[in-house]
């Protein structure tokens, strides 16, 4: 059962602290990375056979496997696919930065030049669950932002195919290629490159322990999105709230993984209790309740603040990954909030909004990384690169100034690369 704690009765250690066991998989990992390394398809396919159950000869998905996959599927869900992609196409369009140049001294230009990453790795999990949100919240953005060559990676059922939503999403988030590999031995195709596979300049998308081992491995090699941890929801609630709309909403988290956390913070005692038996009463409902059961006996938390104000600083502190306000005026405490990954504002607006349809991105920050990092966006798929130009007369302006900067940091060659200029011109 949740526990529920009144705030201030307890360390705050206690109510702050998340469970974050070591998945202990860094050595298997780091063998894998060193095999694909060295041995690239073969090892891909030893790999996808052992962990898998697929024999595979060719990796890459045909264009006539996304054809048959897409007309697989049902043609509702298809038109639900596009509406959400249209969603989100719509919201991050929003995001896009323009180059820019400042040149309001004479003879000097400054600016910025925004640029796509050229070679972006999508990975998507497989097997048993399929994620078409997730191909199309990662997929979009990196096609705004201009990206010429998308690459998507996702691991094949024992059939060697891919699930055929997976393929639909990608069609209609315009992926450019597909290759049927998962798990840490896909994230090192992406990273060092195969005979079939394309080397990425950055890896982006969730997976479970070994592919967030594999991504923190590789990076320096190729960049990341984030290291994502297991999921988590914060609901504020004012004791107007149905109990039973809360326990649904924290539930919706709780049945991803044994390790998510659902935490309730309200400042209604009666409240609290009425959750705590409402969870009590859904749990056993849900097909997936064995893993929801776990997730709130031992990640769960109930807090009860004596006012709405101090149940966001609560919020704030612990910086969830998603955070939603079911309060009467949720406007009236948005500027409060400084450390959530996405925010659903009033008592209409559940996280699953956020999770399929409504555009924001539902790849977020997770385990208090929200109060530095923010969600995927259309920044995370460009490079800003700057520049500068002076013309001689505007160099000779200011170059006794950087030459004396330099020097005051002992970097005497720094210096003469502006003095031998000066003197040039002076001749």
């Amino acid at each position: 059962m949740i526990p529920i704690y009144e705030y201030g009765q307890v360390p705050n250690s206690e109510i702050f602290a998340r469970d974050n066991i070591s998945s202990n998989v860094e050595g298997a990992v780091t063998e894998i990375l060193a095999q694909v390394a060295a041995r690239g398809d073969e090892a891909l396919r030893e790999y996808t056979l052992r962990f898998d159950k697929a024999d595979l000869t060719d990796l890459e998905v045909t264009e006539a496997e996304i054809d048959e996959a897409f007309a697989a599927v049902e043609p509702e869900f298809v038109e639900i696919l596009r509406q959400a992609a249209a969603n989100i196409r719509t919201f991050h369009e929003k995001q896009r930065r323009n180059s820019f140049v400042v040149a309001d001294q004479p003879g000097v230009v400054l600016g910025q030049k925004i640029v796509p990453i050229q070679k972006v790795g999508l990975y998507v999990p497989g097997g048993t669950a399929a994620y078409p949100s997730t191909v199309l919240m990662d997929s979009i953005p990196a096609k705004i932002a201009g990206c010429p060559q998308l690459v998507m990676v996702t691991p094949p059922g024992a059939d060697g195919k891919v699930n055929p939503v997976i393929l639909a999403a990608a069609k209609i988030a315009g992926v450019d290629r597909i290759f049927k590999v998962g798990g840490a031995q896909a994230v090192a195709g992406l990273a060092f490159g195969t005979e079939t596979l394309p080397k990425v300049d950055k890896i982006v998308g969730p997976g479970n322990a070994y592919v967030a081992e594999a991504k923190k491995q590789v990076f320096g090699r190729v960049a990341i999105d984030m290291i994502a941890g297991p999921s988590e929801i914060l609901v504020v609630a004012d004791g107007s709230c149905n109990a039973k709309v809360v326990a649904a909403d924290m539930l919706s988290q709780a049945e991803h993984d044994k390790m998510a956390s659902a935490v309730l913070v309200t400042d209604s005692g009666e409240l609290a209790k009425a959750v705590q038996a409402e969870l009590e009463r859904q749990i056993p409902l849900l097909p997936r309740s064995e893993i929801a059961r776990a997730s709130i006996d031992h990640n769960g938390k109930i807090i009860v603040a004596e006012t709405l104000d101090l149940a966001i600083d609560i919020a704030n502190e612990i910086a969830p990954e998603h955070l939603e306000l079911c309060v009467d005026a949720p406007f009236d405490y948005l500027d409060r909030v400084r450390c959530a990954g996405s925010i659903f504002l009033g008592k209409n607006c559940p996280e699953a909004l956020g999770d399929y349809f409504a555009g924001p991105n539902h790849t977020l920050p997770t385990s208090g990384t929200a109060k530095f990092s923010s969600a995927l966006s259309v920044d995370d798929f460009v490079v800003k690169s700057q520049f500068t130009y002076y013309t001689a007369d505007a160099l000779a302006k200011v170059g006794e100034q950087v030459a004396y900067f330099a020097r005051k940091e002992g970097l005497d060659a720094h210096a003469n690369s502006v003095t031998v200029r000066l003197e040039e011109k002076k001749q």
